[in-house]
């Protein structure tokens, strides 16, 4: 319970002008369950799932919170009950506002599309109905044949951004997860050019399986990142080669909406997807994807026929 009070009173600032100075939050969350029944939960130092719903109701945009991202720092994982089994791994965060992603943000995937390089972040939503676990089933849309795969870096807000400087960026970030930016081709290009028209449908945003708090990240534009269809290796790269880095691309979308805690932004992927094959080579069912990024986990799914 005294856990519980503190982390409620952080969220409501109380302890804020403390915490901030000296945050400094190892911290990996997750959320386990059932779908719709998720708890949250907490990796420890040696890799175990820890049960937090004795701690917090969920992981939910008021955890992001740098006081209540570091009072989860400080608990002694031993006091929390160990997750038996292998259970399911949900979206590690609930009440996500906007999923906010960046296209041709790599420059070897812009080459392979035959696109010029974007002179400022190109921008598109995802809805946050495409929401799902990591290693849940990705379901073919109906209608959609050319189902196709990226990998990409996710940045998770933590607290209200609006006209930020990129020197004040990583302020506001509480921290990072693995995306799958799943995209119908057929939808995004032959359907009158929409690009949340192709990457929106149910399943098309799995998310996880960690949030990892930013300060576990020494360098976020040197992280290695992959992926796999069905044991072979598609995408290999490094965040190193984005057009834009997780700093231009927090404060150049500041300037044009508000951040809010919980956002989530997809940053690009790098060279290697389907599409961009001769002959393009899309996803079918019963094709596993595996894909991650360095020190912060995969993701596993298989692909559904439409239901």
């Amino acid at each position: 319970m005294a856990h519980r009070l503190f982390v409620r009173l952080a969220v409501a600032g109380f302890a804020l002008l403390f915490v901030n100075s000296l945050f400094a939050a190892d911290v990996t969350l997750v959320r386990f369950g059932p779908v719709g029944e998720e708890k949250p939960g907490l990796v420890d130092a040696d890799g175990r799932l820890r049960d937090l719903s004795s701690v917090i109701e969920d992981v939910t945009p008021e955890t992001l919170s740098d006081a209540a991202m570091a009072q989860l720092a400080e608990l002694d994982t031993e006091d929390l009950p160990l997750v038996p089994g292998n259970p399911r791994l949900g979206v590690p965060l609930t009440g996500i506002g906007k999923i906010i992603a960046i296209g041709f943000n790599y420059v070897n995937h812009a080459a392979e599309m035959e696109v010029t390089l974007p002179e400022e972040p190109l921008t598109f939503m995802k809805a946050t109905s495409a929401l799902t676990g990591p290693f849940d089933d990705v379901i073919q849309p109906r209608n959609g044949h050319k189902l196709d795969y990226e990998v990409e870096l996710v940045v998770v807000i933590g607290r209200r951004a609006q006209y930020i400087s990129e020197d004040e960026v990583f302020d506001y970030i509480a921290g990072y997860s693995v995306g799958h930016d799943v995209s119908e081709r057929a939808f995004q290009r032959e359907r009158g050019g929409q690009f949340t028209k192709g990457k929106s449908a149910d399943t098309f945003a799995p998310l996880g399986p960690y949030l990892v708090s930013r300060d576990q990240i020494e360098d976020v534009q040197n992280l290695s990142i992959w992926s796999e269809i069905n044991g072979e290796m598609r995408q290999q790269g490094s965040t190193a080669d984005m057009v834009f880095g997780v700093r231009e691309i927090v404060s150049h979308l500041s300037q044009f909406m508000t951040l809010h805690p919980g956002d989530v932004i997809y940053t690009g992927t790098p060279a290697g997807v389907g599409d961009g094959m001769d002959p393009p080579s899309y996803l079918t069912p019963g094709d596993v994807v595996r894909l991650g990024i360095e020190n912060l986990g995969e993701q596993r799914q298989t692909i559904a026929a439409p239901r």
